[in-house]
């Protein structure tokens, strides 16, 4: 009789919990709160969520069982964001999404909806640890050429006026908590600060993600844009791509210096019509030389003739 009703209760509790009622203690902000939340100086670990949603109703039990930890740990305050707007902004995934804003920077968490495996992860990565590049620093930093001394780097190309890029920031830093220990994690914008980088590496749109190892290049061509799916990929997925690309050498100085500052110069005088002009100019000039010395060899020929 006890086991039946044991078994009755379960089974209500479970329905409870996949219809949305079941209610945990972590305080419950709209998008309004959280957006003041993130744009404060604390850090803020926040959970997305909606309705109709067992996996949900899974982490709610899970974060709200170990808030107190994190809280004490992190110094970080916990909350729960039901059918929120900013979801697509951190994870394009969308719900269920856990997420840590260390100042305002986000961390992705995946894996098990383990307690122990949470509080871990975010333990461990409480700095930032994806590196910024630019074309100042990109060769000196990872090597690229010779791909010996700094290891293996991970890089995403990124650009200002890629929004998809933007919703992958918390992905590309949960990738760099973990990979940190096995490579480096890094991200450029190929439009500004990275613009010769890209250029070198052949990388035309954003996002693009490269793997550079010992002086190769292996391309990330999947969609799938998962954590799960990019840590594969560096851990072992790349050894698909049976010949890479060899990575091509720096720019020369005397390019680098005189041509590429000579290109930038002329897009910032806006020079580009008047250069049009003269350039058509030179070609009639030239065409016009042309036709005076043929009209001169053939007088001569035929004074020769005479």
């Amino acid at each position: 009789m006890f086991v039946s009703k044991l078994i009755g209760v379960c089974f209500i509790t479970l329905c409870l919990f996949i219809n949305g009622i079941y209610t945990s203690d972590i305080d419950r902000v709209d998008d309004t709160d959280l957006i003041h939340l993130l744009t404060g100086k604390g850090n803020v670990i926040a959970l997305f969520t909606k309705n109709n949603c067992p996996t949900c109703v899974e982490y709610e039990i899970v974060v709200s069982n170990i808030q107190n930890e994190l809280k004490e740990t992190l110094k970080a305050e916990i909350v729960l964001a039901q059918d929120s707007n900013l979801v697509t902004i951190y994870d394009p995934t969308k719900e269920p999404a856990l997420i840590y804003f260390r100042q305002g920077i986000p961390i992705l968490y995946h894996g098990p909806v383990k307690e122990d495996q949470i509080v871990e992860f975010f333990n461990e990565n409480q700095e930032p640890v994806v590196k910024e590049l630019s074309d100042e620093n990109f060769e000196h930093l990872t090597q690229a050429s010779t791909g010996a001394t700094t290891g293996d780097w991970f890089i995403f190309f990124y650009s200002a006026d890629c929004v998809f890029c933007q919703r992958l920031y918390a992905v590309w830093e949960s990738v760099g908590g973990k990979l940190k220990h096995r490579l480096n994690v890094a991200r450029i914008n190929r439009l500004e600060a990275g613009v010769s980088t890209a250029k070198r590496l052949k990388v035309f749109a954003s996002p693009e993600f490269i793997l550079l190892r010992q002086g190769k290049i292996y391309r990330y061509n999947s969609k799938d844009y998962t954590p799960e799916a990019f840590v594969q990929f560096a851990q072992s997925g790349f050894q698909k791509q049976t010949h890479p690309e060899k990575v091509p050498p720096e720019a020369s100085f005397i390019n680098d210096l005189v041509f590429e500052r000579l290109q930038g110069y002329i897009k910032s005088a806006n020079l580009a019509p008047l250069l049009t002009v003269g350039l058509v100019i030179l070609i009639i000039f030239v065409i016009t030389v042309k036709r005076f010395f043929k009209k001169t060899e053939q007088l001569e020929t035929k004074n020769k003739k005479k």
